[in-house]
């Protein structure tokens, strides 16, 4: 273990515990929701990564394996991202936007070998670009689906001017779904002048140089970008055809038809 290493013994678990203790005091007294639920996702963090912890190493001997993690983890993260949108009985359409953004990326970046095939490069990679897409995902349905739902008389006054049903429901839900890129474009924006990311981090922490450990995050950094942008537009795309819709009654923009020419509506 490097001297950079974070210290493993009691006195993390007493920290860890404290923070996670404080975190959910302040959601509950500051009524920003369930105290309880940073408790669960504290212990759910330890949990699930004591466990890869333990499986890991045998995952890495085999790429057959490896393969099979990748796609365990982008499955979570569709199931992660419907049921945060409220739309687990769609799923595969959450998948279809992920995968949009994701394949292409790690694609590109393993065709092309500035990312070794070797399970110890391609498994944490695949996860940051994963859960990326993920949070981006999940905030711009959600936007999307709220907006169109707060503005739906906007929606309608769109259909009364001439639009169709998808153009118009992409005229009112588009620009607050694309808010959900600005996490990454700031990260990106800031790195090296206000945060040092995970990747660079891990890298230095790893016995690389900082030349290669920047090297490394430019290419998280944008392949996230790259990542986020494509899983958002066919997210957009999705709900406004209302194919991402929630729970319930279909959205009025997924049956609602212009009358013909000559039909009264």
């Amino acid at each position: 273990m490097t001297d950079a290493a974070i210290a493993f013994g009691p006195v993390l678990f007493v920290v860890l515990a404290v923070l996670t203790l404080f975190g959910a005091a302040v959601v509950h007294f500051g009524r920003l929701g369930q105290g309880r639920a940073v408790v669960l996702a504290a212990v759910r963090a330890v949990a699930q990564l004591a466990a890869v912890s333990l499986v890991i190493t045998a995952i890495l001997r085999s790429g057959w394996l490896t393969g099979l993690f990748v796609l365990v983890m982008f499955s979570i993260a569709a199931l992660t991202s419907a049921r945060r949108i409220g739309v687990a009985v769609r799923a595969h359409w959450v998948a279809l936007a992920l995968g949009a953004g994701v394949v292409p990326v790690l694609g590109l970046v393993l065709a092309a070998g500035v990312v070794p095939w070797k399970p110890i490069a391609v498994v944490p990679i695949a996860g940051i670009v994963i859960g990326g897409a993920m949070s981006a995902n999940s905030q711009a349905s959600r936007r999307a689906l709220d907006e169109l739902k707060a503005r739906n008389g906007e929606y309608e006054a769109a259909l009364a001017l001439g639009f169709l049903p998808r153009p118009a429901a992409l005229e009112i839900c588009r620009p607050s779904a694309g808010q959900a890129l600005i996490p990454a474009l700031d990260q990106t924006r800031t790195v090296g002048l206000v945060t040092l990311p995970g990747a660079y981090v891990g890298v230095l922490l790893g016995g690389a140089g900082p030349l290669q450990a920047g090297v490394t995050q430019v290419l998280v950094l944008i392949g996230l970008l790259a990542a986020e942008s494509v899983s958002v537009l066919v997210a957009v795309q999705l709900v406004a055809s209302g194919r991402i819709s929630r729970s319930g009654p279909a959205p009025r923009w997924t049956w609602r038809k212009r009358p013909s020419p000559g039909q009264t509506s």
